[in-house]
C-alpha cells in the first residue's frame, strides 16, 4: 500500500464512520474483517479514487452485505 492509497483508505473509513454512526475504529474492524481493504479498496484504488465518495460508500456497503457483514 502506497501513501496515496493509504490516505484514500483512511478517508473512506472516516466517511463510512460518519454515515453509519460508528467510530473509525469500528469501521476499520469491519473493513479489515471482510477483506474490503486488502481485496477491494487498495487493489482498485486507481479506479475508485476517481469516483465520488457516495459511489464508493455504496460499493463498500454492497461489498460488506455480500460478505454477510451488517452496517
Amino acid at each position: 500500500m502506497n501513501r496515496d492509497s493509504m490516505a484514500f483508505v483512511v478517508y473512506m473509513i472516516h466517511r463510512c464512520a460518519n454515515r453509519w454512526g460508528l467510530s473509525p475504529a469500528e469501521v476499520y474492524g469491519k473493513l479489515r474483517e471482510s477483506g474490503c481493504i486488502g481485496e477491494y479498496l487498495v487493489p482498485y484504488y486507481d479506479v475508485l479514487h476517481t469516483q465520488s465518495s457516495a459511489y464508493v460508500l455504496e460499493d463498500i456497503e454492497q461489498f460488506l452485505r455480500n460478505r454477510g457483514i451488517a452496517v
